[in-house]
Parts: structure tokens; sequence; C-alpha cells
């Protein structure tokens, strides 16, 4: 039985991948600041913790095989509205909260021999998108952390992040919450549909297995076409 973390892991695309790692018969710990949507989930183990807050990180004594870091902000505004307070609470949550777990758990990471990190960005790094000034600079620095940590934990570590478009999430509820602005969203993707977090999920899990065992430093994009294809 393998050892997985998942920071985030009690709602959203965490809480997916939890749900696929538990059904493989692997152990997974889930860091979160609220125990919940685990209760029928089986080698499943929650550990309380903030990613903002100052609290050392809970100890693990295991090898760990695979984590994955999905917490993350929407902040959507335009430029010129934007504090400084904005830029802050993005990258402490999106940056620098990843940095602060795979530091703290690297050596569990190393100890696994051949092990696997996923981080998470938005398609809006790569594809200019208005209102997202704030967001995109934190998750643009998150790409740059996976191609650095690619490269420099090679060959024991893989390191990848995905980034999706909008996804049925929590964190995207007040963006989906009436007809209207469903459908302006679905429309602007050429699939005609936004993503879910289960299908966000199995990409991470596939990542984390050894079947994805030469993939790495790659930002893969699941977004149902809208950074690289129109349709006319």
């Amino acid at each position: 039985m393998k050892t997985f973390l998942v920071i985030g892991g009690t709602s959203g695309i965490g809480l997916e991948l939890t749900k696929l790692l538990s059904k493989n018969g692997d152990r997974v710990i889930v860091l979160s600041r609220e125990k919940r949507n685990l209760e029928d989930l089986e080698n499943v183990e929650f550990l309380r913790y903030d990613v903002t807050g100052t609290e050392p990180l809970p100890k693990i004594d295991a090898p760990i095989y695979g984590l994955a870091y999905c917490p993350g902000t929407i902040n959507l505004k335009p430029f010129k509205t934007l504090k400084a307070e904005d830029y802050q609470k993005d990258f402490e949550v999106n940056l620098l909260g990843a940095v602060k777990i795979i530091n703290g758990y690297l050596p569990n990471l190393k100890s696994a021999g051949n092990s696997s990190t996923v981080l998470f960005s938005t398609v809006a790094v790569q594809t200019g998108m208005q209102y997202h000034a704030s967001i995109a600079a934190a998750k643009g620095a998150v790409e740059g952390l996976t191609r650095t940590l690619a490269a420099e934990f090679s060959p024991s570590i893989r390191v990848n992040c995905i980034a999706p478009s909008i996804t049925y999430t929590p964190l995207a509820d007040k963006l989906l919450n009436h007809e209207s602005k469903l459908k302006a969203s679905e429309d602007r993707h050429p699939l005609k549909r936004i993503g879910n977090s289960a299908e966000i999920a199995e990409l991470a899990a596939f990542l984390l297995s050894d079947n994805a065992g030469f993939i790495t430093g790659q930002i893969i994009k699941v977004d149902g076409g809208i950074s690289s294809i129109k349709n006319i």
C-alpha cells in the first residue's frame, strides 16, 4: 500500500482525487482546514492544517509516493481595483503554500525512491484573459516552480502541473450560479461545456501513478480547447 498526500482533499478536485486514490486501495492522507466529505472513504486519514497559517506541518513518517497540492483562489477583478492584499493572498495560497508543503515533505518524497508531485495552474496564465491579473500572476509563478522543481528533483521525483479552465467546483460556484452565467461560460469553450472535478482528478491520479513515469516538467491544459482552437 502506497501513501499519497492530498492538500485540500475535502472538496472539488482534491476530493475527487482522494476518492480515486482511496478506491485503488492506497493510503491517502488529507490535509485541509476542515474535515468534511470523507466519512465514507476507506484508507483516508485527515490532518487539520491551514496552508496560510504559521503552525508546523503535521509529521508524516511514511514515504510519500504522490503529492497533490489542490488549494486555490478565484479572484477576478479589473486591474485598477486590485489591491496589494489581493496579490498577496493569491500568492500565499497558490505559490507559497505549495512551496511550504513540498519543502516540508521533500524527505518523504525522496524516501519513496520514485515519486510524483502535481500542482494546479489555470488556462489564464498562457492565454490572456481580462480580470485575471492577480490569479494569473500567482499561477504563472506556480508554472515556473513546476518546471524548476522538475529539473532539480529529477530523476527521483516527477513534477507536473494541470492548467484547467473554469471547472465545476465549490470555489467556482459564484461564477456559475445562474443559468445565464453557465451558458456564457459553456459557449466560450469549443466543446460547449465546462469541465468537472472528476475528469480533472482522473488526470491528476494518472500523473501521480507509475503509468506516467516518463512525464515530468509539463503544464497540461484541460480546458475544452479554449486556449488553442476557435470554432468559426
